[in-house]
């Protein structure tokens, strides 16, 4: 009986030291698992900027115009729904702030990819997007998105492309954005949130097909 006690606290202790261990690593590691850098080419034929909420949405222009200022590409190509709320027009919108926060020079080297209303995922988005960029005949591609959404936007857009015949070598650039910080995100309810939400879908692109 006291081997068998004894045996019963080594094996509690020793599951509970790898539990500690898993949420330290969850904890320091965590916020990276999210986050892919692709090296990213001298040039791209063009950039391409997925759709994301307000403040997400101008890190991602943030980003692209950067790739723009640095000759990294010559085009960016920014995803949009034809109309918000109100009817009022996206693309006419979206001009008109480009140009207030960049200048007409910057603005100029923008097109728009009008997408559905409807899309809801970074797969259907894919497939709405593929179309303009095999219009453009770019073989070259730099995804902008969320430094979150970077390894989750990677893995299904070569997926997709592949599957689609897109024939364009695919980048992603994850900026930072204002919803997450992969050091120390579970010090910060936003952070703590996206990593979460981010990490289950992050799980079912792996999983689910």
């Amino acid at each position: 009986m006291p081997s068998a006690h004894r045996r019963f606290w080594t094996i509690a202790a020793s599951a509970l030291l790898v539990f500690s261990l898993l949420v330290v690593a969850v904890l320091h590691w965590g916020g990276y698992s999210l986050v892919s850098a692709d090296p990213l080419p001298f040039r791209a034929d063009g950039a391409v900027i997925l759709q994301a909420s307000l403040a997400s949405e101008n890190a991602r222009i943030a980003g692209a115009v950067e790739l723009l200022q640095r000759n990294v590409v010559n085009r960016v190509l920014l995803s949009i729904p034809p109309t918000g709320y109100w009817g009022v027009s996206f693309p006419s919108l979206a001009r008109a702030y480009l140009e207030k926060q960049y200048g007409l020079a910057i603005s100029n080297r923008f097109e728009f990819c009008i997408t559905d209303q409807e899309i809801d995922s970074t797969e259907a988005e894919a497939l709405a997007l593929i179309p303009c960029i095999q219009e453009r005949h770019w073989n070259s591609v730099i995804i902008v998105t969320s430094n979150f959404h970077s390894r989750r936007a990677g893995i299904v857009w070569r997926r997709t492309s592949k599957r689609e015949k897109l024939g364009a070598r695919i980048f992603v650039d994850g900026v930072p954005d204002p919803a997450f910080r992969p050091d120390g995100w579970w010090r910060h309810r936003k952070y703590a949130k996206t990593w979460f939400y981010e990490s289950i879908k992050l799980l079912w692109t792996f999983v689910g097909k």
